[in-house]
């Protein structure tokens, strides 16, 4: 294959929550900003108007959130901070809890700004006859004046996330060490997540290589997630609420791919002005968002730009790195009923190399997406989007020159329609064109097969795929939950046309109110893929037909004490007709050789969310994933038997915050071996590989509402040098080859208003 190509290889349903909502006396007494004289009269701030908050989506059971408001002289909230709950509970509160208003506190007849306690109960209880709700245009209800644990009945519309999903919010992923405070670069932490390198954003996702595995921002499809190397992702996380990995048996609505699926969801538009800002060592980035046409609407815009260059031409004059990134939103809404939003992002990467004042370009990558969606709430049990999006992938460089542009334009729609209490259904459409545009490396002499290689595998084409989709959610009883899905896509590339069919059901049984078992068994098709991740690379033609997978999973997920939350799945993937470049031992480059492949393990997760006073997780996974070429059956190049994550995180007091993370990795089979060896059902494996990151963060108060921090984290403050293969002699003897050591610190500084 060319040297190029090895460039590039190394949320309806409804529910009734019953919520109690009161002010608590902080030890009997507010805790006044300003200075109080013996004898003045004190009057603590009330609510007014409606404090109701949905019950989250995705989540379950019951649950207490703490929170601690700082009420301005006007009676806004001015800072919010969670003192206790867990997530998703308490971002939800903590997110609305900026849209309430009070009568501030007075004292002496005098508004003063004061500090309060505000706790929130969220209750899950059973079923019950539906009750009247409000429709948009209906006149608001007068609210009643909240007392403490007064009783709020609320109807909630929402979708439950799919039983199977992994899920990490933005204010746990902050207290994430090695992370960054990036949501994306948080998949990795979790169970059945194999990186191939430490550090490097490229992963088997149960035993799926890293070109079957689907990127999705509000299910718009991106061709990566991270900046080139090991940077950060390629999109700002202060937008991002939560990100869901999805490692086997997942929504219908998501397609076209045969491994797992990664999806991020956008913070809803938030009608106040507010924003964020950073600056680390690397780089520096910003996000801001305010309203407009008297709160119907929003404008944000957000981004990061790397002066990356600046130190690394200190070490090595002739290398250059650049990226950036963006992110615009608006939103309006234009009736009660319907809301337009235009989405706008995009990022690029540049790594060249100056040679005779001239720099040359060894690779560079682009991508940028336009989205606009119409979404109408046509009742209250029934909601409608409709989408359509155009852009622009684009990959260039290489010694030889060669340029890869995929440009695309997709539609998309979809309907949620609650029938009944206990039946919720959903469906969609989704329809993508890509035209390819290439430009084949150059080739010299005895290259010219790898030419006819490169042009067979990514000539000028189109390519068409058409899909449909449904699903059901029953929940014929308390505690049970069955979703049963059927998706259906046409693929079209190269003058050839296959269908692929993919029936899918998971279930969620509550045996007890703390104990619950979650199963999912489904198909998924998809066309033949690149190696890894890189925009506009696409393999063309279907030869050989549609990748293939069996995805099957079954677990018990227990709620134990001290706010931990425990899960144990057991899962058994099949992959038929694999285009694995990367997983499979084969003696030639071939990157659209076909392979058999299989994956089964378990996955063990402890958890107590970092947000809370003393936080962490256990993620360990035991897995073993092999490929097959006719007979020979052998176990896939990026296989590693254990995979542990270990992480804490503590609040010091006086808002300083420390976190650590244990990182471990057993071996691969080592590359450098024998064919025969190689492929032998106990190969020879590099050394286990381990390392530790730590964070520490000290937070100030920036005026009445926003506040600052200072960060310092390290990724692989060990120093530890990580093993890719095994250097043996003709006696049988060998040693282990090391990179590194890979180690990313971070200083940096962060502001939010």
């Amino acid at each position: 294959m060319t040297a190029g190509l090895r460039e590039c290889r190394s949320q309806g349903r409804r529910w009734r929550v019953r919520r109690h909502a009161g002010l608590i006396a902080l030890l009997g007494a507010l805790a006044l900003w300003a200075p109080r004289a013996s004898g003045d009269e004190v009057q603590r701030p009330r609510v007014v108007g409606d404090t109701s908050v949905a019950y989250p989506e995705g989540a379950h059971g019951d649950e207490q959130v703490v929170l601690e408001l700082v009420i301005g002289v006007d009676g806004s909230v001015r800072d919010v901070t969670v003192v206790s709950g867990r997530p998703p509970f308490s971002e939800v509160a903590a997110r609305n809890a900026f849209r309430w208003a009070f009568d501030p506190a007075t004292r002496g007849g005098r508004a003063v700004a004061a500090r309060i306690r505000f706790e929130v109960r969220f209750t899950e209880p059973a079923p019950a006859p539906e009750a009247p709700a409000s429709t948009p245009g209906d006149a608001p209800a007068l609210p009643a004046r909240p007392r403490a644990a007064e009783q709020i009945e609320v109807v909630v519309h929402g979708e439950k996330q799919a039983p199977t999903v992994r899920s990490f919010t933005r204010a746990e992923v902050r207290e994430l060490p090695g992370s960054f405070g990036d949501p994306f670069r948080a998949v990795e932490a979790l169970p059945g997540v194999t990186p191939i390198i430490s550090g490097v954003p490229f992963f088997f996702v149960r035993g799926a290589p890293p070109g079957n595995v689907g990127y999705f921002l509000d299910g718009i499809r991106v061709p990566l997630l991270y900046h080139v190397g090991l940077g950060p992702s390629v999109i700002h996380p202060g937008i991002i609420d939560r990100v869901d990995l999805y490692p086997g048996g997942y929504p219908a609505r998501f397609g076209r791919f045969a491994g797992g699926i990664v999806a991020g969801e956008t913070t809803p538009p938030r009608p106040e002005l507010h924003g964020e800002a950073n600056v680390r060592l690397v780089d520096a980035g910003a996000l801001v968002e305010a309203p407009f046409d008297g709160g119907r609407g929003t404008a944000l815009a957000g981004g990061r730009y790397s002066y990356t260059g600046l130190l690394l031409s200190l070490l090595s004059p002739e290398a250059v790195l650049e990226y950036w990134d963006y992110q615009l939103r608006v939103s309006h809404d234009v009736s009660a009923r319907d809301t337009l939003t235009l989405f706008s992002f995009g990022a690029f990467d540049f790594l060249g190399e100056k040679d005779d004042g001239r720099t040359k370009t060894l690779l560079g990558t682009e991508f940028h997406r336009v989205d606009l969606r119409w979404d109408r709430r046509a009742s209250r049990d029934t909601e409608l989007r409709l989408a359509v999006t155009a852009g622009l992938d684009r990959t260039r460089g290489g010694e030889r020159d060669f340029f890869v542009r995929d440009r695309l334009i997709s539609a998309r729609s979809e309907i949620k329609h609650r029938a009944s209490r206990e039946v919720g259904l959903r469906a969609g459409t989704d329809v993508a064109v890509d035209h390819y545009d290439v430009q084949a490396p150059r080739f010299e002499g005895d290259d010219l097969e790898d030419r006819e290689t490169f042009e067979r595998l990514f000539p000028e084409r189109t390519d068409l795929a058409v899909g449909a989709w449904t699903d059901l959610t029953w929940s014929p009883a308390r505690g049970v939950s069955v979703t049963p899905g059927l998706r259906v896509d046409l693929y079209e590339s190269d003058g050839a046309a296959l269908l692929g069919i993919d029936p899918r059901i998971s279930a969620r049984f509550e045996l007890t109110p703390t104990l619950r078992t979650i199963h999912a068994l489904g198909v998924a098709h998809q066309a033949p893929s690149f190696v890894v991740p890189v925009p506009g690379f696409q393999l063309a033609g279907l030869r050989g037909g549609l990748q293939r997978s069996l995805q099957s999973s079954a677990g018990v997920e227990h709620d134990l004490p001290a706010g931990l939350t425990g899960s144990l799945t057991l899962f058994q993937n099949v992959f038929l007709d694999m285009t694995d470049g990367i997983g499979t031992a084969s003696d030639d480059d071939r990157i659209d050789r076909r392979s058999l492949g299989s994956a089964v393990g378990a996955e063990l997760m402890i958890r107590r969310p970092l947000t809370q006073k003393l936080g962490g997780y256990l993620a360990y996974t035991l897995s073993r994933s092999t490929r097959s070429f006719g007979r020979e059956h052998f176990p896939a190049a990026f296989d590693r038997t254990h995979v542990v994550n270990l992480a804490l995180a503590y609040d010091l007091g006086r808002r300083w915050r420390a976190g650590t993370r244990l990182v471990f990795y057993s071996g691969f089979p080592a590359e450098r071996a024998s064919v025969d060896q190689l492929r032998s059902e106990s190969p020879r494996r590099v050394p286990h590989f381990y390392r530790v990151d730590v964070r520490l963060e000290k937070r100030w108060r920036l005026g009445e509402r926003g506040s600052w921090a200072f960060v310092f984290e390290v990724l692989n403050a060990t120093l530890s040098k990580e093993p890719v293969d095994l250097d043996c002699d003709t006696g049988g003897e060998c040693r282990a080859e090391e990179i590194g050591p890979v180690t990313i610190p971070s200083v940096g500084v962060e502001a939010f208003f």
